[in-house]
């Protein structure tokens, strides 16, 4: 039952759609939006449809940005010759934010996982393998610790070892079952120092 206007009932079921908010949350985000002054509602929902139209995928890591190449591959500074392989930009951003790490990554933008029909070719796998045509010393595997991204850690092992180039995957500390994105600083510079080959 709708106690009040057809418009915020639909705004509170568009927001509810977001990940992470509830029904409860989505209604409070609701209300906060309709008595938020227009030129701030108007400079949010501009944000959104020019996020949504700008931001495209970098053409050599797949990250995302509003440039051909992004920030991190177009730095000079950066070790191109050290490739770090993460599941999504969450989880890229999360590293980046240690300030530890001067390599460059590969976004995947998912994980191998049979039982939801994901396999290889339907991740940025032929990409990755593309890039280390070039010259390449090393792949840090730093996939989630869940079973597909453990799944997805060993395809790629089997796949870049052959190659001759070193293969790592980021050490314990990143709890099983646990998302980079949610996972502190400290304990993602302890995985990456403690990186094991593959």
């Amino acid at each position: 039952m709708n106690y009040n206007s057809n418009y915020i009932g639909k705004l509170t079921e568009e927001l509810g759609r977001l990940p992470g908010i509830g029904s409860k949350s989505a209604a409070r985000l609701a209300y906060h939006i309709i008595n938020m002054p227009m030129d701030q509602v108007k400079n949010l929902t501009d944000t959104i449809t020019q996020a949504r139209e700008k931001v495209c995928l970098c053409s050599e890591c797949f990250n995302l940005t509003d440039r051909e190449v992004c920030p991190v591959c177009a730095d000079t500074e950066r070790d191109h010759r050290q490739i770090m392989v993460v599941e999504n930009p969450r989880d890229l951003a999360a590293y980046e934010k240690t300030g530890k790490y001067k390599g460059v990554y590969h976004v995947l933008h998912g994980a191998i996982s049979p039982m939801l029909g994901i396999g290889p070719a339907d991740i940025k796998l032929k990409e990755l393998i593309k890039r280390l045509e070039g010259d390449v010393d090393e792949l840090i595997i730093a996939t989630n610790s869940s079973l597909e991204g453990e799944a997805t850690a060993m395809y790629i092992s089997k796949l870049v070892k052959p190659t001759g180039i070193k293969v790592s995957r980021i050490a314990t500390g990143v709890p099983v079952g646990g998302d980079l994105e949610y996972i502190d600083e400290v304990t993602l510079s302890r995985a990456l120092d403690g990186r094991v080959t593959l």
